[in-house]
């Protein structure tokens, strides 16, 4: 079974707020699958919160406090004005921050094969003490660290296909040799990171993979990405557990970029991933919800995504 995990919270955060990070995303997301033909293949569970020790493992102690004491009845701009949070915001990012940590150890303890988190806010952009880029805290690298820290994992990959590049994942990871991330974005883009000659420091050089790609790349540049260099890395690393930043902003319908993905790549790349997963980490896969911005060409894609995982 595919874990799809989720709560009613992150249909809570930013109610009431005009913004494009909407909750009408994981709700059109979950309307879709659950009425997609491999709706049977799928096990939908509620996300719990994350513990605060798992949290800090990734952001300052300040910072996690500072968001989760937050009480609000109207929306607050938590950074340079794209980040904003309203009342259900700091509930919302607790448990989508709790979501990675359970998907992935649900799918080690054999429960689920692998899982889809259908959460907001993302992660990604959020750094150690600053949320950012419509995130509040960095959920996969929550859930990287909770794999090493607390699991004893020794390899863990995170792939980031979003159009954005991952910075906050980036930087925490950044001289961690037990971490291998791999991004693919457009570039220059926003937040302005993720040059290729970026490539890790101290023991974690050459285990940060930047792999910039130019306004109007399409499906042939991302395969043939993944095929000569997202591939071979993998099995150079040989994870043992595989995440991925699965952000749906790069489709040519999208607003926020100008990649032009079509929906079949998202398919395509994620049964390359599921093949090395397979291959390297006993199938160990769990991806967790980035960016995308219309909402048609989101839901199509997350469900071709997903379908992947499932078949």
């Amino acid at each position: 079974m595919i874990g799809v995990i989720w709560h009613e919270l992150f249909t809570k955060h930013l109610e009431g707020y005009s913004h494009v990070e909407c909750p009408q995303r994981v709700e059109a997301i979950l309307k879709r699958i659950k009425k997609s033909p491999i709706a049977s293949s799928l096990l939908f569970i509620e996300a719990e919160p994350a513990k605060i020790e798992w949290i800090e493992r990734v952001h300052d102690h300040e910072y996690v406090k500072a968001i989760l004491s937050l009480d609000i009845d109207e929306a607050v701009i938590l950074d340079w004005g794209d980040t904003v949070a309203t009342k259900a915001s700091p509930a919302a990012a607790l448990h989508a921050a709790g979501a990675g940590v359970q998907a992935a150890s649900l799918v080690l303890d054999g429960k689920i094969s692998s899982a889809f988190c259908c959460v907001r806010p993302p992660g990604h952009h959020a750094e150690r003490n600053r949320a950012m880029g419509f995130c509040i805290f960095n959920n996969i690298a929550i859930a990287a660290a909770h794999l090493i820290e607390a699991e004893g994992l020794e390899r863990v990959a995170i792939v980031d296909w979003d159009v954005h590049h991952g910075n906050g994942t980036e930087r925490t990871f950044i001289d961690d040799d037990r971490v291998l991330y791999i991004s693919l974005h457009q570039y220059p883009h926003y937040p302005g990171t993720g040059n290729s000659s970026t490539t890790g420091t101290g023991k974690g050089e050459g285990y940060t993979i930047n792999l910039p790609m130019g306004a109007g790349a399409g499906d042939s540049d991302y395969l043939a990405a993944f095929r000569t260099c997202i591939i071979p890395a993998l099995d150079d690393f040989k994870p043992e557990f595989i995440l991925i930043s699965a952000g749906f902003d790069g489709h040519e319908d999208d607003p926020l970029s100008s990649t032009v993905l079509t929906t079949s790549a998202f398919r395509t790349m994620t049964v390359l991933l599921k093949a090395s997963a397979e291959k390297h980490c006993k199938g160990r896969i769990v991806s967790l919800l980035e960016g995308g911005y219309d909402i048609q060409a989101l839901v199509e894609s997350v469900e071709e995504h997903i379908t992947a995982l499932a078949t």
